[in-house]
């Protein structure tokens, strides 16, 4: 996984050098908010908020731009079972938490003259998983192969954001499209949404 990272983040670096030469070059650093789920068949999900961090690049004129990212942040989410036994009802529950390297690369579309502008973006995101944080009762566990996730997903991304002079702010969804989950009874896949604040260094 430390070698996939270690491409990614060289990938990213190439493409900001390669482009830096150009008009309009946009480096930038962002913090923000997202509420996620997992989505799942065996229980009812519940959202968790969570954070994002890292920076961001802008390459592009003429209206189009490329953007890519990195950020660690948090998602995950609740899943609760209520069942029957011996007429007696059981509730059975699991949290799960992850903190990850988030790397988007997006094509975008602006309207508008630099200092004031609104922008709508899409793109993959690939995502590992840094450090996975789960709690949940026995009974929980058993019933659905608890703690039993990939250390990499792979997600899409579509939203729209505005540039006020140096401060840009994006609100975006995040749906995912590989399943987290190894179990081969499940197919779980993150959700999020995702509100961010940007500052542009340059």
């Amino acid at each position: 996984m430390k070698k996939t990272i270690l491409l990614s983040c060289l990938f990213i670096a190439t493409t900001v050098a390669a482009f830096a030469q150009l008009p309009s070059f946009t480096f930038g650093i962002k913090g923000g908010l997202n509420v996620s789920k997992l989505n799942a068949d065996f229980a009812r999900e519940e959202n968790r908020l969570g954070y994002q961090v890292g920076a961001f690049a802008r390459i592009g004129g003429l209206g189009l731009y490329v953007q890519p990212e990195a950020y660690v942040g948090s998602k995950g989410s609740k899943f609760i079972q209520v069942t029957q036994d011996n007429n007696t009802t059981v509730e059975a529950d699991g949290k799960v938490n992850f903190t990850t390297l988030d790397i988007p690369l997006l094509l975008g579309t602006k309207i508008g003259p630099k200092n004031f502008n609104v922008r709508f973006m899409s793109g993959p995101v690939v995502s590992f998983v840094l450090n996975e944080e789960t709690t949940f009762n026995q009974a929980y566990n058993q019933a659905t192969d608890f703690q039993n996730y990939k250390d990499q997903t792979w997600a899409g991304q579509v939203g729209a954001g505005v540039d006020v002079g140096n401060l840009t702010i994006d609100a975006r969804y995040e749906v995912g499209l590989s399943n987290i989950s190894r179990s081969d009874k499940y197919d779980q896949r993150a959700n999020l949404w995702h509100l961010s604040l940007g500052y542009k260094l340059f």
